[in-house]
């Protein structure tokens, strides 16, 4: 048994990721694993993930450079989200924003507070 055996795939063979910053503990993003994904991220120590529009692989960053080398990976108490503690290189959201969490609640509408990085 390996530990990747301990995950609870989706039906579709997915788990959904978080990546948090490891200098700021910012929540930089989700997206989905899978088992391929899990390894490569493992084995490369950056973070690698399932995209469900391309229907691929790809690692973080492989046409940007914004990758996230993985400082560490918990599993959380049910066995379906993995947290990645990373560090980031340039913006993490394909907005070129630091986080894709940038739209924040006020009221009846949401506002976003983080301007696009050059």
């Amino acid at each position: 048994m390996t530990l990747i055996d301990d995950i609870k795939f989706n039906e579709a063979g997915l788990v959904p990721a978080i990546a948090q910053d490891a200098g700021t503990g910012r929540v930089l993003m989700m997206a989905w694993m899978n088992k391929e994904a899990i390894r490569q991220t493992i084995e490369t120590g950056f973070a690698h993930y399932y995209s469900r529009s391309r229907n691929r692989q790809w690692k973080k960053g492989e046409s940007s450079g914004h990758v996230q080398e993985i400082e560490e990976m918990f599993l959380d108490c049910d066995g379906d989200t993995i947290l990645l503690i990373v560090n980031q290189t340039g913006p993490a959201c394909h907005t070129n924003r630091e986080s894709c969490f940038y739209k924040q609640r006020q009221d009846d509408r949401w506002v976003s507070f983080d301007e696009p990085q050059e």
